[in-house]
């Protein structure tokens, strides 16, 4: 399959996610929602490794590097987006998943060695600003939960910024699916003691099937489906190139969020976002600019 292809399935499954978890965290608390993801979701992905045969041969050095992981890919990006996205909107959730590039394209200069062109730098500045028309046109109150709400998500951002960097190098020796099911699993193992006293005592009988319907989609379409879409897609392309895709985040999840939650699109949106846009088509030019650059390097 096109790599491509795979980018823009996955960047349809991320932005639905904005929107299921605004509409599940409004009757489930992040505490027992990320428990229940995260037992579904770690279950599902080991009993696909198993049958793979995709659990051998994990080299006794990089399971540290599997437990950061874990930590990064769980306890902290998925229960602070879920937390965080309680307090704010589900449009602000993606437009700030939207700045993941700015921080790989930073943090991936030094920690892989990877080199910032002026293209891409300008490309990834661009969609940063076309988001943060997009952020301040409904206003900053640092007294609001909206407030609160972002800054939490922004660790969570920053997690899983961190995720795929730290990612790559074990997804190149194990694949997509050995380092997502082992990462996802030990995240979960992180998290199942304070989980597991929120799941217990939480009131099951308050859930309708809507509700479990989003639990699902968080865990088997979000964190199996597309986790494993964007690590396979990780191990095919560089990761400042993989990660600017989540600039398309915000204009799909407010899309849906137009069909699904009553929201209002304004004229800041479509600026903002045809900013996003052109400057993810400007990073992706500096991108093959950039390959055709280094094949024509080594032809000569």
């Amino acid at each position: 399959m096109n790599i491509y292809v795979v980018l823009v399935i996955q960047l349809l499954f991320a932005s639905g996610t904005h929107i299921v978890a605004k509409a599940v965290t409004g009757k489930v608390d992040a505490i027992p929602l990320t428990f229940f993801r995260a037992v579904l979701s770690s279950s599902a992905l080991m009993l696909l490794a198993y049958a793979r045969e995709h659990l051998r041969d994990i080299d006794r050095g990089d399971w540290k590097r599997l437990l950061w992981l874990g930590f990064l890919g769980l306890p902290v990006n998925q229960f602070f987006y879920l937390y965080g996205i309680h307090h704010t909107t589900a449009a602000n959730g993606a437009l700030l998943y939207a700045t993941t590039p700015a921080f790989v394209l930073v943090l991936s200069h030094y920690l892989l060695g990877e080199k910032i062109t002026r293209t891409k730098l300008i490309g990834v500045a661009l969609a940063f600003i076309g988001v943060t028309i997009v952020i301040f046109e409904r206003g900053i109150d640092l007294s609001s939960k909206y407030t609160y709400g972002n800054l939490i998500i922004l660790v969570a951002v920053v997690a899983w910024a961190l995720y795929t960097i730290k990612g790559r190098p074990m997804i190149l020796k194990y694949g997509a699916l050995r380092t997502t099911s082992l990462s996802m699993t030990l995240g979960a193992l992180m998290f199942f003691p304070l989980g597991l006293h929120s799941a217990i005592s939480f009131s099951y009988h308050e859930l309708t099937s809507s509700h479990w319907m989003g639990i699902l989609y968080l865990a088997f379409g979000t964190s199996v489906i597309g986790y494993l879409l964007w690590y396979y897609a990780l191990g095919k392309i560089e990761t400042s190139k993989v990660a600017v895709f989540t600039n398309g985040q915000p204009i799909v999840a407010t899309i849906m969020a137009l069909i699904f939650l009553d929201y209002t699109i304004t004229a800041s949106f479509v600026i903002g976002g045809a900013i996003a846009v052109g400057g993810v088509m400007i990073t992706q030019r500096g991108y093959f600019n950039h390959v055709r650059h280094k094949q024509k390097g080594k032809s000569i």
